[in-house]
Protein backbone atom coordinates (compact mmCIF):
# COMPACT_ATOMS: atom_id res chain seq x y z
CA UNK A 1 0.00 0.00 0.00
CA UNK A 2 1.19 3.53 -1.11
CA UNK A 3 0.62 6.11 1.80
CA UNK A 4 0.50 9.58 1.28
CA UNK A 5 2.67 11.66 3.36
CA UNK A 6 -0.18 14.54 3.51
CA UNK A 7 -2.38 12.14 5.77
CA UNK A 8 -2.35 11.10 9.41
CA UNK A 9 -4.04 7.68 8.34
CA UNK A 10 -5.32 5.56 6.05
CA UNK A 11 -7.27 2.59 6.37
CA UNK A 12 -7.92 -0.25 3.16
CA UNK A 13 -10.83 -2.85 4.23
CA UNK A 14 -9.25 -3.03 7.67
CA UNK A 15 -10.42 -5.97 9.61
CA UNK A 16 -9.48 -6.69 13.44
CA UNK A 17 -10.82 -9.78 14.76
CA UNK A 18 -11.45 -10.67 18.61
CA UNK A 19 -11.43 -14.30 19.46
CA UNK A 20 -12.93 -14.97 15.40
CA UNK A 21 -15.21 -12.41 15.66
CA UNK A 22 -15.22 -9.06 13.45
CA UNK A 23 -14.85 -6.20 15.32
CA UNK A 24 -14.13 -4.10 11.96
CA UNK A 25 -15.41 -5.88 9.01
CA UNK A 26 -13.89 -4.03 6.58
CA UNK A 27 -13.29 -0.44 6.93
CA UNK A 28 -11.56 2.00 4.52
CA UNK A 29 -11.23 5.76 5.49
CA UNK A 30 -8.76 8.67 5.44
CA UNK A 31 -7.77 10.78 8.09
CA UNK A 32 -6.28 14.50 7.20
CA UNK A 33 -4.11 16.46 9.05
CA UNK A 34 -5.63 19.39 11.86
CA UNK A 35 -8.90 18.12 10.76
CA UNK A 36 -11.68 16.56 13.58
CA UNK A 37 -13.60 13.77 12.44
CA UNK A 38 -16.83 12.28 14.60
CA UNK A 39 -17.42 8.78 15.00
CA UNK A 40 -21.73 7.47 15.67
CA UNK A 41 -23.17 5.01 15.69
CA UNK A 42 -24.73 2.71 18.22
CA UNK A 43 -22.63 0.40 20.99
CA UNK A 44 -21.27 -2.56 19.38
CA UNK A 45 -20.84 -0.47 16.05
CA UNK A 46 -16.76 -0.49 15.60
CA UNK A 47 -16.09 3.07 17.01
CA UNK A 48 -13.71 2.17 19.96
CA UNK A 49 -12.58 -0.59 18.00
CA UNK A 50 -11.57 2.01 15.35
CA UNK A 51 -10.24 4.22 17.47
CA UNK A 52 -8.13 1.60 19.06
CA UNK A 53 -6.77 0.34 15.87
CA UNK A 54 -5.88 4.52 14.68
CA UNK A 55 -3.64 4.27 18.25
CA UNK A 56 -1.84 0.85 17.66
CA UNK A 57 -3.69 -0.49 20.66
CA UNK A 58 -4.92 -3.79 18.38
CA UNK A 59 -3.36 -5.20 15.74
CA UNK A 60 -4.55 -5.04 11.70
CA UNK A 61 -5.65 -8.48 11.18
CA UNK A 62 -6.65 -8.10 7.11
CA UNK A 63 -6.11 -5.55 4.82
CA UNK A 64 -3.93 -2.57 4.94
CA UNK A 65 -3.22 0.68 7.01
CA UNK A 66 -0.96 3.63 8.38
CA UNK A 67 -1.15 5.85 11.04
CA UNK A 68 1.43 8.64 11.15
CA UNK A 69 3.72 7.00 8.71
CA UNK A 70 3.53 4.24 10.31
CA UNK A 71 2.62 0.96 8.42
CA UNK A 72 0.09 -0.77 10.91
CA UNK A 73 1.13 -4.70 9.27
CA UNK A 74 4.99 -3.94 8.76
CA UNK A 75 5.42 -1.09 11.44
CA UNK A 76 6.45 -0.99 14.76
CA UNK A 77 3.22 -0.04 16.67
CA UNK A 78 4.92 0.61 19.67
CA UNK A 79 6.17 3.90 17.87
CA UNK A 80 3.19 4.72 17.12
CA UNK A 81 1.41 4.98 20.65
CA UNK A 82 4.25 7.47 21.63
CA UNK A 83 2.64 9.94 19.37
CA UNK A 84 -0.84 8.92 20.29
CA UNK A 85 -3.27 10.38 23.00
CA UNK A 86 -6.09 8.12 23.81
CA UNK A 87 -8.57 9.08 26.41
CA UNK A 88 -10.86 5.97 26.80
CA UNK A 89 -13.62 5.71 29.78
CA UNK A 90 -11.79 5.33 32.77
CA UNK A 91 -8.66 7.28 32.88
CA UNK A 92 -5.28 5.27 33.96
CA UNK A 93 -4.69 7.78 37.07
CA UNK A 94 -4.15 6.48 40.93
CA UNK A 95 -7.36 6.68 43.14
CA UNK A 96 -5.32 7.48 45.97
CA UNK A 97 -3.06 10.18 44.89
CA UNK A 98 -4.17 14.32 44.46
CA UNK A 99 -4.69 15.54 41.20
CA UNK A 100 -1.65 17.69 41.15
CA UNK A 101 0.38 14.35 42.43
CA UNK A 102 -1.10 12.31 39.29
CA UNK A 103 -0.15 15.33 37.12
CA UNK A 104 3.17 15.82 38.54
CA UNK A 105 3.85 12.17 38.00
CA UNK A 106 2.95 12.32 34.49
CA UNK A 107 4.29 15.98 33.54
CA UNK A 108 8.04 14.24 35.29
CA UNK A 109 7.50 10.90 33.23
CA UNK A 110 7.18 13.13 30.00
CA UNK A 111 10.20 15.40 30.65
CA UNK A 112 7.39 18.78 30.77
CA UNK A 113 8.12 21.48 33.20
CA UNK A 114 5.83 22.11 35.58
CA UNK A 115 4.41 25.59 34.45
CA UNK A 116 2.85 23.00 31.70
CA UNK A 117 1.10 21.51 34.82
CA UNK A 118 -0.11 24.77 35.82
CA UNK A 119 -1.62 25.99 32.72
CA UNK A 120 -3.23 22.49 32.01
CA UNK A 121 -4.63 22.36 35.74
CA UNK A 122 -5.95 25.95 34.94
CA UNK A 123 -7.27 25.34 31.54
CA UNK A 124 -8.95 22.02 32.54
CA UNK A 125 -10.68 24.27 35.18
CA UNK A 126 -8.97 22.17 38.18
CA UNK A 127 -7.03 24.06 40.22
CA UNK A 128 -9.56 24.09 43.08
CA UNK A 129 -9.45 20.59 42.79
CA UNK A 130 -5.93 20.42 42.44
CA UNK A 131 -5.19 19.05 46.26
CA UNK A 132 -8.35 16.51 46.15
CA UNK A 133 -7.78 12.77 45.37
CA UNK A 134 -8.82 11.41 42.00
CA UNK A 135 -10.92 8.66 43.55
CA UNK A 136 -13.41 12.03 45.13
CA UNK A 137 -13.89 13.51 41.69
CA UNK A 138 -17.14 13.23 39.86
CA UNK A 139 -17.14 11.66 36.68
CA UNK A 140 -16.76 14.88 34.19
CA UNK A 141 -13.49 16.05 36.61
CA UNK A 142 -12.07 12.57 35.97
CA UNK A 143 -12.54 13.37 32.54
CA UNK A 144 -11.02 16.64 32.41
CA UNK A 145 -8.28 14.97 34.19
CA UNK A 146 -7.98 12.69 31.40
CA UNK A 147 -7.74 15.84 29.32
CA UNK A 148 -5.06 17.74 31.53
CA UNK A 149 -2.96 15.14 31.21
CA UNK A 150 -3.19 14.91 26.57
CA UNK A 151 -2.82 18.18 27.37
CA UNK A 152 0.77 17.74 29.08
CA UNK A 153 1.76 15.10 26.59
CA UNK A 154 0.90 17.04 23.08
CA UNK A 155 -0.02 14.03 21.39
CA UNK A 156 0.04 14.56 17.46
CA UNK A 157 -3.01 12.21 17.37
CA UNK A 158 -5.76 12.59 19.94
CA UNK A 159 -8.48 9.39 20.28
CA UNK A 160 -11.30 10.54 21.89
CA UNK A 161 -13.96 7.49 23.30
CA UNK A 162 -17.19 8.85 23.75
CA UNK A 163 -15.81 11.83 25.88
CA UNK A 164 -19.24 13.80 26.23
CA UNK A 165 -20.55 10.64 28.40
CA UNK A 166 -21.02 12.30 31.97
CA UNK A 167 -20.87 15.62 30.94
CA UNK A 168 -23.50 18.43 31.48
CA UNK A 169 -24.44 21.69 29.16
CA UNK A 170 -21.69 23.31 30.27
CA UNK A 171 -19.31 20.64 30.13
CA UNK A 172 -19.85 19.85 26.39
CA UNK A 173 -19.31 23.43 25.67
CA UNK A 174 -16.15 23.86 27.45
CA UNK A 175 -15.12 20.26 25.76
CA UNK A 176 -16.44 21.84 22.60
CA UNK A 177 -14.08 24.86 23.12
CA UNK A 178 -11.26 22.99 23.75
CA UNK A 179 -11.50 20.53 20.65
CA UNK A 180 -11.47 23.61 18.93
CA UNK A 181 -8.24 25.17 19.88
CA UNK A 182 -6.90 21.66 19.95
CA UNK A 183 -6.90 21.52 15.51
CA UNK A 184 -6.37 25.10 15.38
CA UNK A 185 -2.54 23.84 17.10
CA UNK A 186 -2.37 21.21 14.29
CA UNK A 187 -3.22 18.30 16.09
CA UNK A 188 -5.79 15.67 14.33
CA UNK A 189 -8.61 14.66 16.65
CA UNK A 190 -10.90 11.47 16.16
CA UNK A 191 -13.91 11.28 18.28
CA UNK A 192 -16.74 8.53 18.85
CA UNK A 193 -19.90 9.49 19.65
CA UNK A 194 -23.42 8.19 20.22
CA UNK A 195 -24.96 11.21 18.23
CA UNK A 196 -23.22 14.09 16.51
CA UNK A 197 -21.73 16.78 17.93
CA UNK A 198 -23.65 19.59 18.38
CA UNK A 199 -21.85 22.49 18.44
CA UNK A 200 -22.06 24.06 14.65
CA UNK A 201 -18.23 26.10 14.85
CA UNK A 202 -16.32 22.84 14.83
CA UNK A 203 -17.22 21.82 11.48
CA UNK A 204 -16.49 18.02 12.00
CA UNK A 205 -16.18 15.28 9.36
CA UNK A 206 -18.71 12.89 11.09
CA UNK A 207 -19.21 9.38 9.97
CA UNK A 208 -21.62 6.41 11.27
CA UNK A 209 -20.75 3.43 11.88
CA UNK A 210 -22.73 0.21 12.29
CA UNK A 211 -21.45 -3.82 12.27
CA UNK A 212 -17.85 -3.07 12.26
CA UNK A 213 -18.16 -0.90 8.75
CA UNK A 214 -18.01 2.37 7.87
CA UNK A 215 -22.30 3.22 6.36
CA UNK A 216 -22.53 7.07 5.95
CA UNK A 217 -20.97 10.03 6.53
CA UNK A 218 -20.62 13.96 5.69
Amino acid sequence: MKHSEARVGELRDAVVLANGFPLLSGVDVEIEPASLTVLTGANGAGKTSLLRLLGGLVALNAGEGSVLGIDLVRGDRRQLRRRVGWLGHEGSFYDDLTVRENLTFAAKALERPLDDLRVALARMGLASRADTTTKELSAGQRRRLGLAWLLLRRPELWLLDEPYASLDDEGRTFFDELLGEVVASGATVVVSAHDPLRSASLHPRTLEMAGGRIVGGS
